[in-house]
């Protein structure tokens, strides 16, 4: 059985029900329709791969059915079947968006390959589809080097939001590049042209960090010798980045949540109200929703922060990201600090592939930095790397139980299951991420009871 439903519409019951039997042999799942009407029933309520209808039927004609159908699926394939074969006919099929066009008594083997033909064209369709979001994500969110699926979902999720003025909660381990994508949503959002204002919670002492978010009046406290405006005033019209959220003290997780339940906050030292226009991207490492089980952290601050919520995966879960990466930060620092290094050895290459990355993307680019700067030529090698990173990756030798094809096919199972946690279970994004056809991808997971 493959993945493909087939959608057989003809008023001729002998001629749908065989149709329709050969195409169940030949290991498709086929929904029959009597009529025009039923057919677009079945079409809004299911997702149909290609439909093959007769032109002239009572009520809705074939011509006006497809053009109906492409409404409701734009990548629906058609194709078009008459017992009159007339010029006119097949040029006003193909005019609404027929793929092909067959008279009757139809061949059954054509109808087979026009079948087959058809979804190789949606296929093809679909993926040109995917790979232009990609690109306009690419684009959006300039700066952002990603090819890996998990990545890749992430930074589309957050090219969806970014036009709109929904609290955004970017989450994952240091060093991912949790600012980097909230100064994206910033620049692809309407307020690009207002100001970007970034803070670390967890880098001010709390006593300081009220005043830092919402300024002070003269004399609030000892050395406030002038008045000061807080981030959230400098933020008017563009965004606030709240970086390491959950390091929030339970007096300041209160006042914060007054904002993004009002509007409204007073700097320290004063009871006059002041508005504010900021939209808010908050980023943590760490697990908010322990946090609020422990009783560390408001849940219905939590709720505030979490109308949107971006997961970043680490280096480790994106392995594929590592070389173009390797070779991002290899073109910037070379241009950086004037230096003619235009590649990595192969030795190398292997080990920062390997390499697990505690530190993430920032440490990545701070090892390739390292590497450009202190290289002796134009090829970056093993010398130029720290020694911890070399002796913590050196090749070893693997050992097994002896049973080679049980050994590579728990290799292959983790590979897998890497695939589908960084896809966040999409077996679709999985499967290219490894190579595999989705049908394939499929195949292997029954096999192993997943």
């Amino acid at each position: 059985m493959t993945d493909a439903r087939i959608l057989v519409v003809d008023d001729e019951a002998a001629q749908r029900e065989s149709l329709g039997g050969f195409l169940v042999k030949q290991g498709f799942d086929v929904v029959l329709a009597a009529d025009g009407e039923t057919a677009l029933r079945i079409l809004q309520g299911a997702v149909v791969d290609v439909m093959l209808t007769d032109v002239r039927m009572p009520g809705l004609d074939g011509v006006e059915l497809l053009r109906r159908a492409r409404e409701v699926n734009p990548l629906l394939e058609v194709v078009v079947m008459t017992a009159f074969g007339t010029i006119t006919d097949a040029v006003e099929a193909m005019k609404s968006g027929a793929a092909s066009y067959l008279t009757k008594p139809v061949d059954l083997d054509e109808i087979l390959l026009q079948v087959r033909a058809a979804l190789e064209r949606r296929n093809l369709v679909s993926e040109v589809r995917h790979l232009r979001r990609q690109a306009a994500a690419s684009h959006t969110f300039s700066g952002i080097v990603a090819t890996s699926a998990g990545m890749i979902a992430a930074l589309d999720l957050a090219a969806r939001v970014a036009a709109t003025d929904a609290t955004v909660l970017v989450r994952g381990e240091s060093g991912t590049g949790k600012e980097l994508v909230a100064r994206a949503l910033h620049q692809a959002s309407g307020r690009r042209d207002g100001p970007f204002v970034a803070i670390n919670c967890a880098a001010i002492t709390p006593t300081l960090l009220e005043s830092e978010l919402f300024g002070h009046e003269k004399g609030a406290f000892t050395g406030a010798e002038k008045a000061r405006a807080g981030r959230f005033e400098a933020a008017q019209g563009g965004t606030l980045f709240l970086d390491e959220i959950g390091d929030l003290t339970p007096e300041l997780q209160v006042k914060l949540l007054r904002v993004l339940q009002e509007r409204t906050f007073e700097r320290v030292g004063s009871s006059r109200s002041l508005s504010t226009d900021a939209r808010i991207v908050a980023a943590t490492h760490r697990d908010l929703e322990q946090m609020v089980a422990d009783g560390d952290f408001r849940q219905d601050l939590y709720y505030r922060l979490d109308v949107v919520s971006i997961r970043l995966p680490a280096l480790r879960e994106r392995r594929g990201d590592i070389p173009v990466l390797i070779d991002h930060f290899r073109r910037k620092a070379a241009a950086q600090y004037l230096r003619p290094v235009e590649s990595i050895s192969r030795e190398a290459m292997d080990l920062l592939v390997k390499h697990d990355y505690p530190g993430n993307v920032r440490e990545l680019e701070n090892l390739i930095t390292r590497m450009v700067v202190l290289s002796r030529g134009p090829v970056a090698t093993l010398a130029d790397l720290p020694g911890g990173i070399a002796g913590a990756t050196a090749p070893r030798t693997a050992t097994f139980d002896g049973d080679l094809p049980l050994h590579l096919e728990e290799i292959e199972k983790s590979i897998v299951r890497e695939a589908l946690d960084a896809a966040q279970g999409n077996q679709s994004q999985a499967a290219r991420a490894v190579g595999l056809s989705e049908r394939n991808l499929r195949y292997k997971l029954r096999k192993w009871g997943w």
